[in-house]
């Protein structure tokens, strides 16, 4: 593949309230019919998952449980799997997330990142047996895969949630996941789920794994922590991240090891 001029092809469709963008960089011919029959795969499983788990629809297992009209064993088997496991990510966290919210059972928190993670492994990630790359954004969330033996890498730019025209950072990812939440965008719509109240100190945070339900459930529960809560960085098991707070203080990290502190007006070690 080393060589050849690379091409890249973006298939586009709007999921879960979202546009979700699927990219594909080749080096030479592929096989069309196998190519587009894996993307509109992954797109009909997102679509599907979207129908068991949206708030918005009525007709969704989700909104059905909550009028009372299923019940969790009769629903779809992945409402009791997504159930589980943000039971799970709530332990992890130590109570930074949550799969309910005032109330309801609300796994969307968690769905997305699983969903998008597990439908680009099952059919974008083999198309890499004669592609250079792949990877699907969701609304700015990514999960990436590159060839093994290509030297080629994913640029994912971090935006500034104070500027959105300016990178804070550039990370080079081969294969991994990386999430964005925060309140620069939609406002306060995270709440904490230890008091209710919405979670006000960050305005993003961006975390990098190796799978996107991972990077999505951190990416929030940094959020609730607050900027000065650097205590679930350990237990995230993340690659790397950043923290920006609403002030413009920037908090970075390697693994589980602090980089640096950086204040509106320098740089502090840490």
């Amino acid at each position: 593949m080393r060589g050849a001029p690379e091409s890249t092809r973006v298939w586009v469709e709007k999921i879960m309230g979202i546009p979700m963008s699927i990219h594909l960089i080749s080096a030479g011919d592929q096989d069309a019919v196998a190519t587009e029959g894996a993307i509109r795969a992954c797109f009909d499983e997102l679509h599907d998952v979207d129908g068991i788990f949206s708030t918005y629809r009525p007709d969704s297992d989700i909104n059905r449980i909550r009028r009372g009209e299923l019940s969790l064993a009769d629903a779809d088997p992945r409402v009791a799997f997504a159930s589980a496991a943000c039971e799970r990510a709530a332990h992890a966290t130590g109570g930074l997330f949550s799969g309910y919210r005032e109330g309801w059972f609300d796994p969307t928190g968690w769905v997305k990142g699983w969903a998008v993670e597990e439908a680009s492994r099952r059919h974008l990630a083999p198309l890499l047996t004669s592609a250079v790359a792949v990877g699907i954004n969701a609304g700015g969330d990514l999960q990436l895969f590159t060839a093994d033996g290509s030297d080629r890498r994913w640029h994912v730019g971090i935006a500034d949630p104070h500027d959105r025209g300016r990178v804070l950072a550039t990370l080079d990812i081969a294969n991994g996941a990386v999430a964005t939440s925060g309140t620069a965008e939609r406002g306060h719509h995270i709440l904490d789920p230890r008091t209710g109240a919405p979670a006000t100190g960050v305005a993003s945070a961006t975390v990098v794994s190796d799978g996107l339900a991972q990077a999505d459930v951190w990416a929030t529960a940094a959020v609730v922590a607050g900027a000065l809560d650097h205590s679930w960085i350990e237990a995230s098991a993340s690659r790397t991240g950043i923290v920006v707070d609403h002030e413009g203080a920037v908090t970075r990290w390697l693994g589980s090891t602090m980089i640096d502190v950086c204040a509106v007006s320098g740089t502090r070690e840490v």
